[in-house]
């Protein structure tokens, strides 16, 4: 019986992480749920799954779950703030978290988990965006099991040898990785068309259901960006083996080519409970939820290079990955405040990639030493392009 706590539990990574462990009552019991401000919903997760602690953002926001849910019969205790988060993170009950808090708020909570040797499941990707040195070196340090999450890291992870990490890489005959990408609902649209689209159009994924900032990541091509950056951390490859590949259909996850020119991929229905699930139970299979996928339905797999001219984010990240250091903290942090603006509509889709772009041009890149110097990173390019929004808004 593995018990989990589930960090972002109301998110669309938490939501499936739950519905995964409902179908396993026997393998898996709940721990700890949090959640930043959605307190309904993270009360009716509660009451189903009874964990020992639920976590939420801030001191009003426990009082108000606390109260429902002792008015419920459910006898979960409510805590609050970054320090609660680490708590449910590191309990010595707890052998597994799923890493799911969207965006920096993730890295912390996530740290904590690997400096107690957790088995860690990954699907906050910016903790390695921010901060890959220091988190891969925790997790060596540690002892603790890093599971990737994300659909296409997860798929790179099953086509790998299972001696991958053992045997350096080159040795095992990996050439390249091959990073599949839906192109998100403009594909095809060239950088003029997306001056004027919407929020709700840049949310409107046609493949998968998401949460509206990795939405919107995935309309620019920063997610890919960002996957890739994350990519060159979990497999310990340079950015230029790594080669982003267009695949509308999202069946083909991800590929290897291996040097004796074979290419292994890994299939499925686009559903990321395939992915927790196998991270959930690996080294063995559990039943996941999804459908079994049906090659003569779907008939026909595509494949295009991505236009780097309409999509620029994807090219600023491969940069920030080239230039190592903390320029892939400043991109995500530039890259944050930017969608933010977008969704607020404050900035223009296409000015997302201009303010991080002029942010990374703005700050120093500098190798950072510590946790500290990594926030502190973050923070002055948080200000650099909040003040660039600023400017663009006049």
């Amino acid at each position: 019986m593995q018990m989990i706590t589930v960090l972002g539990a109301t998110g669309s990574i938490g939501v499936n992480t739950l519905d995964v462990i409902a179908r396993h009552p026997d393998k898996y019991a709940v721990f700890a749920l949090t959640a930043h401000t959605q307190i309904d919903k993270l009360a009716e997760q509660c009451q189903q799954f009874n964990p020992q602690f639920a976590v939420v953002g801030n001191a009003m926001l426990a009082d108000q779950l606390q109260a429902k849910l002792r008015a419920s019969g459910c006898v979960t205790d409510v805590m609050h703030g970054v320090d609660a988060l680490c708590q449910v993170s590191n309990d010595a009950a707890v052998d597994t978290v799923m890493a799911a808090i969207v965006g920096a708020a993730g890295l912390v909570p996530t740290l904590a988990a690997v400096h107690s040797g957790k088995k860690i499941l990954l699907a906050n990707k910016e903790a390695l965006v921010m901060a890959g040195g220091l988190f891969m070196q925790a997790v060596a340090d540690s002892g603790s099991v890093l599971l990737p999450i994300d659909s296409e890291h997860n798929a790179i992870f099953q086509c790998l040898p299972t001696d991958y990490g053992r045997s350096a890489g080159r040795n095992s005959g990996v050439e390249k990785l091959l990073l599949s990408a839906s192109g998100g609902p403009f594909r095809g649209m060239s950088l003029e068309q997306m001056h004027s689209v919407t929020p709700d159009q840049a949310c409107a994924h046609p493949n998968w259901s998401m949460g509206r900032k990795i939405s919107v990541d995935s309309a620019s091509l920063m997610n890919k960006g960002l996957e890739l950056i994350e990519a060159c951390w979990l497999f310990s490859v340079p950015e230029q083996s790594i080669e982003v590949v267009v695949h509308p259909q999202s069946i083909i996850h991800s590929l290897v080519q291996y040097s004796d020119g074979s290419v292994l991929a890994q299939l499925g229905n686009p559903d990321m409970r395939t992915p927790i699930a196998h991270a959930l139970a690996w080294p063995q299979r559990i039943e996941s939820g999804v459908a079994n996928l049906d090659l003569f339905e779907i008939a026909r797999l595509d494949f295009e290079k991505p236009d780097m001219q309409a999509f620029p984010c994807l090219a600023i990240a491969r940069a920030a990955a080239q230039a190592g250091a903390n320029a892939a903290t400043i991109l995500n942090a530039a890259n944050e405040i930017a969608v933010q603006a977008f969704l607020d509509q404050r900035i223009g889709f296409t000015q997302i990639a201009a303010v991080v772009e002029q942010t990374l041009n703005s700050q120093t890149i500098s190798e950072p030493e510590s946790l500290e110097a990594v926030q502190e990173s973050d923070n002055q390019a948080r200000l650099s392009s909040s003040a660039f929004i600023k400017r663009l808004e006049k």
